[in-house]
């Protein structure tokens, strides 16, 4: 725990990962990115346990006579009211890519409910050539609706996509043509995304987003589909607005259970509290020797390939273990 908080930037994110019905409580740090405190329980969270792995932290943390200046959790209701008991004062960030992919799901949604929609429409054709001039007619129709259903299909990624060219754009245009509802779905993810921009204080952006929500409201096929607009979630993950060293998503632990549930597949496939314990606690000590196996790896590559090695910014673990 000393060599943990020796640097400790004072932003955390906490986050809980379940594996059949065992619960990991994690606490990381939002900057160095190393995993600071963990607990397993054999239970589903509660407000209770929750309030006392924060206690446990702050102990850890008052020892050393260090402070607290942020947190950053996803959208779960556990966190807000141990948070505001334990740390009171501290801000509280709502990781913006949980926020961002509730909307885009949202928005999807109501893109495919145009798709079946239209195709609901198309007519009814018998099979063969059409004869008359009103089958001709229908299977023209037809065939015109099912380019509209499959243009949809295809490109419905532009609709969330945070920025389009001016080809994306061209496109976008011609396959909303006589759907002005999903023309204001993409302006108003636009919008969505103009939010989060750290060029502009919390209260600019949370007045931005009380006039995207008016604007909302008087579209009703648009308001019913975007109600994620209106969830108190959204404010709290414009918090690190105000604060430039605030991380605005809780990548830190969310990295480290995905590399836990990678390590279930291969490692081991008997799941018991008692091993989860010792697998959290192999982590932690993968971080501790993590800068020793770098050097290591370092030497190594040095002895086999000469003195001359390229400058590793980003992860050089793994950059060595795949050019190794």
């Amino acid at each position: 725990m000393d060599w943990a908080l020796s640097d400790f930037s004072g932003y955390i994110a906490a986050d809980e990962l379940y594996d059949g019905p065992f619960c990991v409580l994690s606490i990381v740090d939002n900057r160095t990115f190393r995993r600071l405190v963990y607990e397993v329980l054999d239970h589903d969270p509660t407000r209770e346990a929750i309030e006392h792995f924060l206690r446990r932290f702050r102990e850890e943390l008052d020892r050393r006579g260090l402070t607290l200046k942020g947190v950053t959790t996803d959208g779960s209701p556990l966190y807000p009211e141990p948070l505001a008991e334990v740390f009171p004062g501290v801000a509280h960030q709502i990781c913006e890519f949980h926020v961002i992919k509730e909307l885009t799901k949202a928005v999807l949604k109501a893109v495919a409910k145009v798709r079946k929609s239209i195709t609901a429409k198309m007519p009814q054709t018998p099979r063969g050539r059409p004869a008359s001039k009103e089958a001709k007619r229908a299977a023209r129709m037809k065939k015109r609706l099912q380019k509209k259903v499959a243009d949809l299909f295809d490109h419905r990624h532009l609709f969330v996509q945070h920025s389009l060219t001016a080809s994306d754009r061209g496109t976008l245009s011609h396959i909303t043509r006589g759907l002005p509802h999903l023309r204001t779905l993409r302006e108003t993810m636009d919008e969505v995304y103009r939010l989060f921009d750290r060029r502009c204080g919390t209260q600019t952006a949370l007045a931005k987003l009380s006039r995207l929500r008016n604007r909302v409201r008087r579209f009703q096929k648009v308001g019913k589909t975007l109600q994620k607009l209106f969830s108190p979630n959204l404010q709290k993950a414009l918090t690190f607005l105000d604060d430039p060293l605030l991380p605005s998503t809780s990548n830190a632990v969310e990295r480290g259970n995905r590399r836990h549930r990678k390590m279930q597949k291969s490692v081991y496939g008997v799941r018991t509290q008692k091993a989860l314990v010792g697998r959290m606690a192999l982590d932690l000590l993968r971080d501790r020797r993590l800068s020793g196996n770098v050097t290591t790896l370092l030497a190594l590559k040095c002895s086999r390939n000469g003195p001359s090695i390229p400058l590793l910014r980003h992860r050089p673990a793994i950059a060595l273990a795949k050019t190794g």
